[in-house]
């Protein structure tokens, strides 16, 4: 195995428990509401507020943390997120009202960062024609997290108790940056280029660059668009589902293994869209994605048994998973080498801020209208930005190489 090959697998290892350890508590939290003392009738409101607060935060804090990565180094900036986020998970097993939840996932925007430090440290180390791959794996480990995450949760919350799953969840997350620390060394040569680059870079200037990137500019729009709509839903889908068995007692495990599905969908669906990007273009598979993920998820709002809405949900997975990892191959293609951390820092910040805006329109058509209709404007969202990029894909002009096939080069 190569050294690239052998850093990837170690950070692989560390998304994987750093993903799992936020599907454990993230997603439950909705049903930890009631313990701190939130009514029934104001429960969606802060079910938005609180999934909100730390990407408002995050989406700040993103493009920091990725030009501080191209400085001083992006192992050094997972290490640091890994740590901080430890505690944080700790953290929350010992609040006892909302506002101080709130707090806590201010602090957890403030100090993120992990995964997309460890994506631009696989990025930065792939050959070019391992690219898609290498960053397709990548996603692999967040979607298996996404699978062991809800299922451990749930089971851990039903078992022992949600507070007691957050302290595990500070353990996963303690060990995967022990390993990175560990087994993980950042290349000096590439490190020293982007330290040098971004060492003249500011802030400003970094937006400024982006900004006259094209391509980079409709790829974070699609990202924030794509974000916002999927966080529309996805927060209020455990409160979905204790509503269809009846109860809010005993679902976190119910929930955990229905959320899990997406990302077991996920796992079986990416090596093949892989391999249809290879052969038909990685734009194509992306209109596609959009375009069906949307379709299906407006289907929800006919849903009303359990059994079928979680057949919905996998199907609907198999869609979704097709869509990050061809933007972020497509984002890597669109920049260059030096601005890596950056990069990864701006899709961190859409996605935080797709993620933020979200839970609060969510939550408030939540309210009003109920969330058999936000389905059906998920899914209307989806459809719309598949179709857009189809009506605009000669206009995002995506540089050639990164529509053509990898199968005619040396694997």
């Amino acid at each position: 195995m190569e050294n690239w090959q052998r850093q990837m697998w170690i950070l692989w290892v560390g998304v994987l428990l750093c993903s799992s350890s936020y599907t454990m508590v993230i997603p439950l939290l909705p049903l930890f509401l009631p313990e701190l003392g939130v009514d029934k009738n104001s429960i969606y409101w802060w079910v938005g507020i609180v999934q909100s607060s730390a990407f408002l935060v995050g989406a700040v804090m993103a493009p920091l943390w990725g030009s501080m990565a191209d400085k001083y180094g992006k192992r050094k900036m997972v290490i640091r997120a890994g740590l901080s986020l430890s505690v944080v998970y700790a953290l929350i097993s010992f609040v006892h009202n909302p506002w101080e939840l709130v707090g806590i996932r201010l602090l957890h925007g403030f100090v993120g960062g992990f995964v997309p430090a460890s994506m631009a440290i696989v990025a930065s180390i792939a050959p070019e024609r391992r690219m898609g791959w290498s960053l397709g794996m990548m996603q692999a480990a967040t979607m298996t997290g996404s699978i062991m995450g809800p299922l451990l949760g749930g089971l851990l919350s039903h078992v022992f108790g949600q507070r007691q799953s957050f302290i595990v969840a500070a353990s996963f997350i303690l060990l995967a940056t022990i390993a990175v620390m560990l087994f993980v060394k950042e290349g000096r040569v590439g490190e020293a280029a982007a330290s040098a680059s971004a060492a003249k870079s500011t802030i400003r200037g970094d937006y400024r660059a982006a900004l006259h990137n094209r391509q980079l500019i409709n790829l974070l729009a699609l990202l924030l668009l794509f974000q916002l709509s999927v966080n529309m839903v996805q927060p209020l889908l455990t409160l979905h589902i204790a509503d269809m068995r009846g109860n809010v007692q005993d679902v976190a495990a119910t929930a955990g293994f229905v959320l899990s599905l997406i990302g077991i969908a996920g796992i079986l669906a990416s090596p093949q869209w892989g391999k249809l990007g290879e052969k038909r273009g990685y734009l194509r598979v992306l209109i596609i994605c959009l375009i069906a993920s949307g379709c299906v998820i407006s289907l929800q709002y006919f849903v009303h048994e359990l059994w079928l809405f979680t057949v919905v949900q996998f199907t609907f997975g198999l869609f979704l998973a097709g869509i990050v990892p061809v933007v972020n191959t497509l984002v890597v293609k669109s920049t260059d080498t030096a601005f890596r951390g950056r990069s990864f820092g701006m899709t961190t910040s859409a996605n935080q801020l797709g993620s933020l805006l979200g839970p609060l329109i969510g939550g408030g058509l939540g309210k009003f209208l109920g969330i058999q209709w936000l389905f059906v404007a998920t899914g209307t969202l989806l459809v719309t930005a598949g179709v857009t990029v189809a009506v605009r894909s000669v206009a995002m002009r995506i540089p050639q190489q990164a529509q053509k096939t990898y199968s005619d080069q040396p694997r």
